[in-house]
């Protein structure tokens, strides 16, 4: 089994590297905020880039995903891997996979799907782009994560495709929030709207995922609104897909939930929009 290092500890990234703590495989973690007492916490992404076989990046944003490459390609040879798990643009990724090879390093990109509950449960889902034999070879690894790893294709197609399943949440996550609305203004109770909704065609993964944060009000974050709204900005820089109309009213929809000041809070969080 190879080492790993993981850099970004975000509301996913903490959970992986515990994982990879307990299965005696983790080299290595680095955040820009530093957690000195997070396990095997190294000082700089250098420190474990140099500790680790494998390299996996999951970080807000290509600019993230680009300071870290920055510090770690001179320092990568041909017995280094790095996978980018971040969300990124097609394009991006060509670009970091260009520069990622030109080390004679290789390069898997690796988006995933699954918040931070499937992430505790191991149930990641993984899209991978990239060399079969190099998934091949980390399967093992990733598979300490992740429930499924779909070989997409190329890095492009597999960045691309996760875009592509953000923007459908993001579709999902608005209806929810606006038939809820629709129906609370009614007087249905959320008892008989979630009944209804259980037995209707509609009824979605994200539905019952959302359900409780909906009744409750708990919008403390699984996945971000700022971050959802910066995948819909990316997906929208994809050539042919900078007019498709339902991307462009989400954009309106979650800018609008992020200037409103939930930038912080759950996708849930759009509800409150809609009650204002």
């Amino acid at each position: 089994m190879k080492s790993i290092g993981v850099i970004g500890l975000g509301i996913i990234g903490s959970v992986w590297a515990k994982h990879y703590a307990s299965a005696g495989v983790l080299a290595g973690v680095w955040n820009r905020t530093s957690q000195p007492n997070f396990p095997k916490w190294l000082s700089s992404p250098e420190a474990v880039s140099q500790a680790s076989d494998v390299i996996q990046i999951v970080v807000a944003d290509p600019p993230a995903v680009q300071s870290v490459l920055d510090r770690i390609v001179p320092l990568l040879s041909p017995n280094k891997v790095i996978v980018q798990s971040s969300t990124i643009d097609p394009e991006s990724s060509e670009q970091f996979r260009l520069l990622v090879t030109s080390r004679g390093a290789r390069y898997l990109e690796a988006p995933f799907t699954g918040s931070k509950p499937a992430a505790e449960e191991r149930k990641t889902v993984y899209y991978v782009g990239g060399d079969a034999a190099l998934i091949a070879e980390l399967e093992p690894l990733l598979s300490l994560v992740s429930e499924t790893r779909f070989h997409i294709g190329t890095n492009k197609q597999a960045a691309t495709l996760k875009l592509a399943m953000n923007l459908n949440i993001a579709a999902q996550i608005q209806g929810l929030a606006e038939a809820l609305t629709m129906a609370r203004r009614a007087g249905v109770s959320d008892d008989l709207f979630f009944s209804a909704l259980a037995k209707n065609v509609s009824y979605s993964g994200v539905t019952k995922l959302k359900e409780p944060k909906l009744r409750t009000r708990d919008f403390s974050p699984q996945f971000s609104v700022k971050h959802l709204l910066k995948d819909l900005k990316l997906a929208a820089r994809i050539s042919g897909c900078e007019e498709l109309p339902l991307l462009e009213t989400l954009q309106g929809c979650y800018h609008a939930a992020a200037i409103n000041g939930l930038a912080e809070e759950d996708i849930a969080a759009v509800i409150k929009q809609l009650e204002s």
